[in-house]
């Protein structure tokens, strides 16, 4: 089961990131986008370690308040339910 969960949680936050580095370079070039509410789903689904780094490594979306405050709110809540189910 750990496995899994670990597997799964690699992945999550890697295309959380890869999405994030997608959606800036949409926006510097003016095109289609990712949905902000795309993004925060992922980050809900368990991405939210991948989608924090993506932002400032992207300076992406630094700027919005729900995801300056949200995505570490999310990921805090994330860490503190991970640690219960572990105990």
């Amino acid at each position: 089961m750990i496995k899994y969960f670990t597997i799964y949680f690699i992945i999550i936050n890697f295309v959380s990131f890869i999405l994030m580095y997608i959606d800036k370079r949409r926006a510097i070039k003016k095109e289609w986008r990712i949905s902000e509410h795309t993004l925060i789903l992922i980050s809900l689904l368990g991405g939210s370690i991948g989608s924090l780094i993506g932002m400032y490594t992207f300076r992406h979306k630094t700027k919005h308040l729900k995801f300056k405050v949200g995505i570490p709110i999310i990921l805090v809540i994330q860490l503190f339910v991970i640690a219960n189910i572990i105990r």
